[in-house]
């Protein structure tokens, strides 16, 4: 497994459990390419995450932020870069309750809800958080493939509709054998 591309860790024993802490973490240039590349992306001009960590019921401890973004990626039909603003809420559980899933065949927890250790790493949540919300297919403006049906032009030969002609041919074989 690679190292995270951007941590920062805070120990557990050291967090003041009667107040929230503050957070905003602001990735330096560095550390925004090595995310760049780790997520694949073009550039990563501008990333930052705000919020609080706080005490919360029942030992646990809770995340809540905002993470802000520009991202630029390749547009997947032209290769041109595609520039993105990316504005997402941030909210994670640490409790000391939920263990890591376990086995071949796992039940998937809540996603909100992280196993508590003796360290919490906003840093790979800043990480975690931006490849969830970056746009699977991004394309560029006006890019389009020959036959893309959101194109406004129809595809000479329609393959998304393979057995158009079947009924007709079935017609013609029972035709054929005195039906």
């Amino acid at each position: 497994m690679s190292p995270a591309p951007y941590s920062h860790k805070l120990r557990v024993s050291q967090l003041n459990a009667r107040r929230p802490l503050a957070l905003e973490l602001a990735p330096d240039a560095e550390a925004r390419a090595r995310i760049a590349a780790h997520l694949g992306l073009l550039a990563l001009p501008q990333l930052r995450l705000t919020g609080t960590l706080s005490p919360a019921p029942n030992d646990s401890w809770l995340l809540e932020g905002r993470l802000t973004a520009q991202v630029e990626q390749g547009c997947v039909v032209t290769l041109a870069p595609v520039a993105t603003a990316i504005a997402e809420d941030v909210r994670r559980v640490y409790s000391p309750h939920a263990a890591d899933p376990e086995g071949d065949e796992i039940e998937m927890p809540d996603d909100e809800i992280e196993p508590l250790g003796p360290i919490i790493d906003p840093g790979e949540v800043l990480v975690e958080e931006l490849a969830l919300a970056l746009p699977l297919y991004p394309r560029a403006p006006g890019a389009a493939l020959p036959d893309d049906p959101d194109s406004g032009e129809d595809a000479a030969g329609d393959t998304r509709r393979p057995f158009a002609g079947l009924a007709a041919l079935l017609r013609k074989d029972g035709d054929d054998n005195g039906n």
